[in-house]
């Protein structure tokens, strides 16, 4: 069984959630189910993997809804050798799988591609015996997390010390898997039913060069992969265009693929004048009358900048590589090339930023506005969350950001912008999930039924901060109280911290991130640090 913490449409939109459903289905040793949380294919008689994907922090929790559902145990150290192996991936748990993995068996960290099978292939070895035996062999795979073997120590002030193994043979560390194969992902499903009806999904870049400094589907994913054009694009693109006229073009920033304007050139032949084309996010300063014009004549309506901020020296902090001349000349290229919308994103909170930074961003939205009048523009901003893997992960969620948000809102609304901000409350249960380690899962148990507002999550953190949960809530798993709850959403961590996820090796260690760091805050006013 193969789940997707969302409804149907929501889900099957997921190009990952696709490719591990494909990668699967095309197994003679596999018959493979999906399960959504609105509807789900025919259950099996006896159901041996439970897998899910998990993109986004505030999905975790639906995962016990999805478990109990099946009638398999929510706490890995409660199921017995008849209950399914209950695996996940994907970005949140590659980066920090700790608040959630009492409740995996296996986590597979990093791409798919060649961790799929090798995951298959290691358990079909190891099929009848027990289900220890079988964890223990999963966890000599490359890539395979067991939770279960590795446990946390904390000192008396219930500081973090290390998660080890716990015991000999089993790797001390373990690192994510990369896949380097020429060819990328593009879509396996299409159906008018999805978020993006009937639109097939061709993944034009992997990771991003840019490298900016907050970023997870930066630094997370590296190295910037790009798949040939030839051999690569052209035959994705071809195989979903014969059954629709509808193409996505995804990836963090798909302009910097070295063949991307010979892509649209392909794409502007008379046999594709009934196709439709939209790309996601494309870096502002390779956005040309020429790429405009090509979009505009496939259909798309409006491109996609990402800015951070308008302040230049915000920007010079996370490492945008971007000018305002830049994204001035974004807006007049997008509007001579024929569309009608510019969406930039975003954020207030980051490390450093000051009043005057956000007063700079709502600056540059008016000065777009003037200098391009009838170009409709939006602004979609979000608080600073810290991500695991990335440089700015030892930072802490700032709570001035909630008043900058309604700054923004205040001079912006009344101009005619469009404002799109993320709730700063939601921002903080990212973090909240982004940070902590096991210790939140006891949390995440007791917030079900009131995870969909901030006083929930907060009410249930108070007690199991004061030991108060319900004994049904940790079913007797023994787990230390969680630290304070300022700790781990604002508090900004020393560089010497153990981090949850410090046994887990993601594409950059410790020492280059906290270079990154160190280069990122070296450009900062000292005033303005908190």
């Amino acid at each position: 069984m193969l789940a997707f913490p969302s409804t149907y449409t929501v889900g099957i939109t997921s190009l990952g959630y696709q490719i591990v459903w494909a990668t699967l289905a095309m197994r003679s040793d596999l018959d493979v189910r999906r399960l959504f949380t609105d509807q789900g294919d025919p259950q099996h008689r006896r159901c041996e993997l439970f897998g899910l994907s998990l993109s986004w922090e505030l999905d975790g929790p639906v995962l016990l809804d999805l478990l109990e559902q099946q009638r398999i145990p929510i706490w890995s150290d409660q199921r017995s050798d008849d209950d399914p192996i209950v695996f996940g991936g994907g970005p949140v748990l590659t980066a920090n799988p700790e608040p959630l993995a009492p409740f995996f068996d296996v986590v597979l960290l990093g791409d798919g591609e060649d961790l799929l099978p090798a995951f298959i292939d290691a358990l079909q070895e190891v099929r009848g015996e027990p289900r220890a035996a079988r964890l223990r062999h999963l966890a000599q795979v490359p890539g395979i997390y067991v939770p279960s073997l590795y446990a946390p120590r904390y000192d008396s002030d219930g500081e973090l010390l290390s998660i080890d193994p716990i015991e000999t043979g089993l790797p001390a560390t373990i690192s994510k898997q990369t896949w380097r194969g020429n060819s990328l992902s593009h879509s396996t499903v299409i159906t008018p039913e999805s978020a993006w009806p009937d639109i097939h999904m061709v993944e034009v870049v992997r990771s991003c060069p840019e490298l900016c400094r907050f970023c997870l589907a930066s630094y997370l994913t590296l190295p910037f992969r790009t798949p040939s054009l030839d051999d690569g694009l052209i035959p994705a693109v071809e195989t979903g265009l014969s059954a629709t006229r509808r193409l996505g073009l995804l990836g963090a920033s798909v302009t910097q693929h070295p063949q991307f304007t010979d892509l649209l050139s392909w794409l502007g032949q008379d046999r594709f004048d009934d196709v439709r084309v939209s790309v996601s996010s494309v870096r502002a300063a390779t956005v040309t009358p020429e790429l405009a014009s090509g979009l505009a004549n496939r259909g798309s309506k409006s491109l996609t900048i990402a800015i951070e901020s308008g302040s230049e020296r915000m920007r010079e902090v996370v490492n945008k590589k971007l000018s305002n001349e830049e994204i001035h000349a974004a807006a007049r290229h997008a509007k001579q090339g024929g569309l009608k919308a510019l969406k930039l994103y975003g954020m207030v909170g980051l490390p450093s930023e000051q009043d005057d930074d956000v007063e700079s961003t709502a600056d540059l939205l008016l000065q777009l506005k003037q200098t391009t009048p009838g170009l409709r523009l939006t602004l979609g901003v979000s608080t600073f969350v810290p991500k695991a893997q990335t440089p700015f992960q030892w930072q802490g969620v700032r709570p001035e950001a909630e008043k900058r948000l309604k700054r923004l809102a205040k001079r912006l609304k009344p101009k005619g912008i469009d404002l799109r901000p993320e709730s700063y409350g939601w921002s903080v249960i990212q973090a909240l999930i982004s940070r902590s380690d096991r210790r939140l899962a006891s949390v995440i148990v007791a917030v079900r039924g009131s995870q969909e507002s901030l006083g929930g999550w907060k009410k249930a953190y108070r007690s199991a901060r004061s030991g108060d949960l319900p004994a049904a809530v940790s079913a007797g798993v023994e787990m230390p109280l969680p630290p304070p709850w300022d700790e781990v959403i604002h508090q900004r961590w020393n560089d010497s911290t153990v981090l949850p996820w410090d046994h887990l090796n993601g594409p950059l260690g410790r020492t280059t991130l906290l270079k990154h760091q160190e280069q990122a805050l070296s450009l900062t006013d000292p005033g303005g640090l908190d």
